[in-house]
């Protein structure tokens, strides 16, 4: 997709929602207006799994939870609960807060089970990061940015990873130490990374090789090739929805089954 048709792409997306959407919670989690949560609670009764959704846009201004109120919407009419973040984007080098919002983000959200982080583009490697926290049960990244020494050399987003963490890794390596899933394998959470052929802006090859370093390293880690681009998997009206679908429900499964009496840890 073209950047100039992305407007119109998300324009469409948010009116889709719009005439969709039911009663949401507005859960502040700081001070700042972007310390904010929609969450969309299931209609099912007894414990509810929880879709954490963090949007991407290379970690900059101008993209917005607005960006995935649909992937939010459609997931809470697919029986999850679905908390669509915002977190505060202060600018090069600011790495710190943004990813102390999306912990304290998470941290807000009590009496889900199980919960799993879905995020796109940058969106996933902060889907990732919670993982690498201990935060969630299960990732899911949808187009996401996985290893950013990886993604900083071959300079993605025009040095967006750079901009993010304030340097390079010979640079900064104290941010990378911090921020980078791929730096903290395994995460010892399951993880379902799913990413389109024809995706220009993070490309396949970048999954596929983040996930042979997760696997070897122990992790339950796979990649969903699907034909799209990088846009349509947050998009619940294009062919990619089901395989979007079927990732979380297979990240929900392999919780549960880890879960199990001499399931592996």
């Amino acid at each position: 997709m073209k950047s100039e048709e992305l407007p119109a792409f998300f324009d469409g997306l948010e009116q889709w929602a719009r005439g969709r959407d039911g009663a949401l919670e507005l859960v502040t989690y700081g001070g700042h207006d972007d310390q904010v949560i929609e969450l969309r609670r299931g209609s099912a009764p007894g414990v509810q799994p929880l879709a954490i959704v963090l949007h991407g846009g290379f970690w900059r201004t101008g993209y917005t939870r607005a960006n995935t109120t649909a992937l939010a919407v459609a997931l809470a009419e697919a029986g999850w609960s679905s908390a669509n973040v915002e977190y505060r984007r202060l600018g090069p080098g600011a790495y710190g807060p943004m990813l102390d919002d999306v912990a304290a983000a998470r941290r807000s959200l009590e009496g889900f089970h199980p919960v799993v982080a879905v995020g796109h583009s940058a969106g996933g490697h902060l889907a990732l990061w919670l993982g690498a926290e201990g935060l969630v049960d299960a990732c899911v990244a949808l187009g996401g940015v996985c290893d950013l020494a990886e993604a900083a050399q071959a300079e993605l987003g025009e040095r967006a990873v750079q901009e993010f963490l304030g340097g390079s890794s010979d640079e900064v390596p104290e941010a990378y130490l911090v921020a980078d899933p791929a730096g903290r394998l395994p995460l010892g959470v399951p993880q379902v990374l799913v990413h389109g052929v024809g995706d220009d802006r993070v490309p396949l090859a970048h999954a596929q090789a983040y996930a042979g370093r997760a696997r070897a390293a122990g992790d339950d880690c796979r990649v969903a090739e699907i034909d799209a681009g990088h846009f349509e998997p947050v998009d619940p009206r294009s062919r990619a929805w089901p395989d979007v679908l079927g990732a979380m429900e297979s990240a929900r499964s392999a919780v549960a089954g880890a879960a199990l009496p001499g399931a592996a840890p």
